[in-house]
């Protein structure tokens, strides 16, 4: 069962609001690259657009696979605390990282105005085993980061929170884009897109409708191509299949769309056609890893 939801008043709200502004949307040329609605926006997302979503979407799924009421949980892109507090207002043990400080800084004023705790440490995907080698995790779970990570910062990660995980324990990908689907609605917002090899993706940003996306990337060098990277390339079953164990042996125990059994499911005829599709093409494919974005958890 779901505990009740924090309720923030007008002075806390104002307290996160400056902390969101300093830290996190006011960086560089930001504001400037956004018109005064899309900040407006932007800043309401930060504020509960997306803490209601993981409150009544992300908290209720993964209770339905174990009880978060004092689960211990690493979460990897714990960004700006959204989800790290709507995990530890349902009584979790949150440990969060981040590689964006700003970012972390607004997480720990987030939970701080909350009145909850969490163990926030800024830090990359790929030291996780060394960092917390003596600590023992219900869920490890990958929010919103995993298609931000090069591959090889993704295998390794991956392989080291596998190995960091008990017998029983639950691997969870969050909000992760599907490489394997025909439309790019998290980058470029283009179909096909994640399917171009990185090179020439980097040259096609020019034809995607994505303000501070399409005019960024004109001369290919390794800096930019890594900032580039770290917009978002999709991810598969197949950096799975390297870093964990092949297909017939990962436990998919459930996706969000499953779980949730939505409109899409029942009415999204081109998707639907387009999963089957997927599904007959690769033995022993998990639906999770059909779907449009990667929201799954596997049990170890």
């Amino acid at each position: 069962m779901q505990k009740k939801h924090l309720i923030f008043n007008d002075k806390q709200i104002e307290e996160l609001k400056v902390s969101i502004e300093s830290n996190y949307l006011d960086r560089g040329n930001t504001k400037k690259k956004l018109s005064e609605q899309e900040y407006r926006n932007a800043l309401n997302v930060q504020l509960d657009g997306r803490l209601n979503y993981n409150r009544n979407r992300i908290a209720p799924w993964l209770n339905s696979i174990q009880r978060l009421n004092g689960a211990n949980i690493l979460e990897i892109g714990c960004g700006t605390g959204i989800s790290t507090l709507a995990l530890a207002e349902q009584g979790a043990n949150v440990t969060g990282i981040d590689v964006d400080e700003g970012a972390l800084n607004v997480a720990k004023d987030r939970m701080k105005i909350a009145g909850l705790e969490a163990d926030l440490h800024l830090m990359n995907a790929d030291e996780i085993k060394d960092n917390f080698k003596t600590k023992k995790f219900d869920f490890i779970i990958y929010y919103a980061v995993l298609e931000h990570m090069t591959v090889k910062e993704r295998l390794s990660s991956l392989k080291q929170a596998w190995d960091m995980l008990p017998e029983g324990g639950f691997l969870a990908v969050i909000e992760t884009p599907n490489r394997l689907w025909y439309y790019d609605s998290h980058t470029a917002a283009m179909p096909f897109y994640d399917w171009l090899p990185d090179e020439l993706a980097y040259y096609y940003s020019r034809f995607s409708e994505r303000k501070n996306f399409n005019d960024s990337y004109r001369k290919l060098n390794d800096e930019n191509m890594m900032n580039f990277l770290r917009w978002g390339r999709g991810a598969s079953f197949h950096e799975f299949e390297l870093a964990i164990a092949p297909l017939n042996k990962l436990n998919v125990v459930s996706s969000l769309m499953q779980f949730e059994k939505t409109a899409f499911l029942k009415s999204g005829i081109k998707g639907t056609r387009y999963i089957n599709f997927l599904k007959s093409l690769k033995k022993n494919l998990p639906k999770g890893f059909c779907y449009p974005y990667l929201d799954i958890v596997l049990k170890k």
